[in-house]
């Protein structure tokens, strides 16, 4: 039986990476695959592309709505899934927020952490891959920002249970009836620490998962746009400092030339696409660059989004990888170990470099990413850093 599928689609916020989701979905699930599409955008719209109406979207409360016989859609629903999926931490927060003189329901709202959509995202996909008949799973995520939240969430989960969890917890058992007696701020009970340790347990092994090539992939969505290009680009390259494949970049809502040429107006708007276009070429290859052309109109339901699936993949199977690579490459030379890491377009001013335990960590401005090295090398130490065709090679002795 072939590996189960796990498409992400990313891109800046407005580029119609929901509706190229919902079409990647729709024409997978045409081809026989069984077939989720779930959205993690704040501002969902997967619903809407399907033009299903208010009632059936409120009614699903964040659960799985049939689309046909081999495509369910979800809109998660945070406040829906504080009860399903956080328990006790949620409610823990909520009397915490509340304690501090803020109404029932601001405490409520506060509850909801940066980060919980994404990583309540991830369990779904642990879930759905390892308990569910799902064949393909495809994830709509937020704009690029909270991406990269989404994609490090694993590797900072990890970090916390293993570094500071059980020390907090242990603290926490020993100085809870004395501070008890000293303060009225509520103080987390082991029922808060229970619930944040099942938590973790559904999450094990997601990290695996996302790095695993023949299952995860990242579609990057762009537009022949200037600032949606270069966030393309930034994006690129923490996918690459997180080591998840990006196996195809789409261009949106491309002008087409018979459109500008009766409207000379628009002229000056191709001349400035081509030129993007090209450039997204020269950035991304050799990955496979699809494009889609400017409907002229809205397209949202099951006709429109046909239309976009069949100019997107034409007949090509959505659901396959179209393109692999390794981000991260180690190599034996007689002055000790190399350690190439994909990082291309990346100013070398803005990069720093340092070693961790056994981690080595590599920081981009302000996103860092930890590479665990091998056991054999985890005594190493990185000796020196340079560039080489589009890869950060180190050295470690």
């Amino acid at each position: 039986m072939d590996k189960k599928r796990i498409i992400l689609f990313s891109g800046k916020g407005g580029v119609g990476k929901t509706t190229v989701s919902a079409a990647t979905g729709l024409k997978i699930s045409e081809n026989g695959k069984k077939t989720i599409v779930i959205s993690l955008d704040p501002a969902h719209s997967l619903a809407d592309s399907f033009n299903i109406d208010e009632k059936t979207r409120l009614s699903a409360k964040g659960l799985p709505i049939k689309i046909n016989e081999k495509l369910y859609i979800q809109e998660l629903d945070i406040q829906e899934e504080l009860d399903r999926w956080w328990g006790e931490v949620a409610r823990f927060l909520e009397l915490l927020f509340h304690t501090t003189g803020l109404s029932d329901l601001v405490a409520q709202e506060l509850a909801v952490l940066p980060g919980m959509e994404e990583v309540t995202g991830l369990l779904y996909i642990n879930h759905y891959y390892r308990k569910s008949d799902f064949e393909v799973i495809i994830l709509d995520l937020p704009p690029t920002g909270e991406t990269l939240r989404f994609i490090s969430m694993p590797t900072i989960l990890k970090w916390y249970m293993k570094k500071i969890f059980h020390v907090e917890r242990l603290i926490m058992k020993v100085a809870r009836p004395v501070a008890g007696r000293l303060t009225d701020v509520p103080l987390p009970d082991e029922s808060y620490y229970k619930a944040i340790e099942t938590f973790y347990e559904n999450l094990k092994g997601v990290d695996e998962i996302l790095l695993d090539p023949d299952i995860t992939s990242i579609r990057l969505v762009t537009n022949p746009e200037k600032m949606v290009l270069r966030e393309s680009i930034r994006a690129y390259t923490y996918f690459n400092m997180f080591g998840i494949n990006t196996d195809a970049v789409i261009v949106n809502k491309i002008f087409p030339k018979e459109v500008v040429d009766s409207c000379p107006s628009l002229k000056g708007w191709l001349e400035s696409q081509y030129k993007y276009l090209e450039e997204i070429e020269n950035y991304f290859k050799p990955k496979p660059i699809f494009k889609v052309p400017h409907s002229q109109k809205e397209l949202v339901g099951i006709e429109g989004l046909k239309w976009i699936a069949q100019r997107l993949y034409q007949d090509r199977d959505p659901s396959q990888v179209f393109h692999k690579e390794q981000p991260y490459i180690f190599e034996q030379t007689s002055e000790g170990y190399l350690l190439k890491v994909k990082l291309p377009y990346v100013e070398k001013e803005y990069l720093d470099l340092y070693k961790a335990g056994e981690e080595l960590i590599i920081r981009l401005g302000n996103v860092k990413t930890h590479i665990l090295l091998p056991k054999k090398l985890s005594d190493k130490e990185p000796a020196s850093a340079k560039w080489r065709e589009g890869y950060l090679e180190i050295l470690l002795k």
